[in-house]
């Protein structure tokens, strides 16, 4: 399938206003648009969580390309916590146990997974610079996985997952793969239910998808959108990556309320 967070068209048109960089052997050449500075700094986890909250995120033109682009666009896609719009089919196989649901227990697995090719998606933006990076924020603590199984956890391929990035009470939405029907839909399902357990303010889609739509994705304005995450950013708010699964889906079934057919 394509990529929900992230739409399947050149990157160079996506948004509007960013901030190029270019890779290098060891480290980056920053272009201005006027092409007057060019420095090189390495871009380090610190760096990339200093974009975040400033309302920029990275990506690579392609799984082999060499740059990365930090992104603003000019219109933001959002998944609202309390409105998100959970069909109730969906629910159903969420709430069914056909799959089992854990988080952070793989994270270079789903990292690995989104990068891959699949139908639909022969090329993605994860590049090694992108794995590199987010698999050290993972180690820090900022950067989260939900997986996906239809065998025992850890002893069984995965059938599909998600990762982003937590800051304060902000959550960024990177990628998700899925290789079962509905296993992708069902860790954005329990994404959503942890977010609004631990008291997650914000979750970022950084575009909006069709895909995304079905859920209550909504587009907000670059400014509206910043001062969302400036609040979002100042929450003191922890992940928890084996929370109480009664808890789990409890939220679950409360968020069905607001489902659809």
């Amino acid at each position: 399938m394509t990529d929900p967070w992230r739409p399947s068209r050149n990157l160079r048109n996506a948004a509007r206003g960013n901030f190029k960089l270019r890779s290098l052997a060891h480290g980056t050449s920053a272009a201005h648009s006027g092409g007057v500075s060019r420095r090189l700094f390495d871009i380090s986890p610190d760096l990339v969580l200093r974009a975040y909250r400033a309302g920029l995120f990275p990506m690579a033109e392609s799984r082999r390309g060499e740059r990365l682009y930090w992104l603003d666009p000019e219109l933001r896609g959002v998944l609202p916590l309390d409105g998100f719009r959970l069909p109730r089919r969906l629910a159903r196989t969420a709430l069914s146990g056909v799959f089992s649901v854990t988080s952070n227990l793989d994270f270079p697995a789903v990292i690995a997974g989104c990068a891959a090719p699949a139908e639909g998606r022969e090329d993605t933006w994860i590049n090694p610079e992108i794995e590199r990076l987010f698999l050290a924020l993972h180690r820090m603590g900022h950067a989260h996985s939900v997986e996906v199984w239809t065998g025992k956890p850890g002893h069984s391929p995965l059938a599909g997952g998600l990762y982003g990035v937590s800051l304060g009470g902000a959550f960024f939405g990177e990628s998700m793969f899925t290789r079962v029907r509905d296993a992708s839909k069902v860790a954005l399902v329990h994404l959503v239910a942890r977010l609004r357990l631990f008291g997650f303010k914000l979750l970022d889609a950084q575009f909006q998808t069709t895909h995304l739509a079905q859920f209550g994705c909504q587009e907000v304005p670059r400014a509206q959108y910043k001062r969302l995450l400036s609040e979002a950013v100042e929450e003191v708010v922890w992940w928890e990556a084996a929370p109480d699964a009664a808890r789990v889906e409890a939220e679950i079934r409360a968020m069905r309320t607001t489902g659809t057919t």
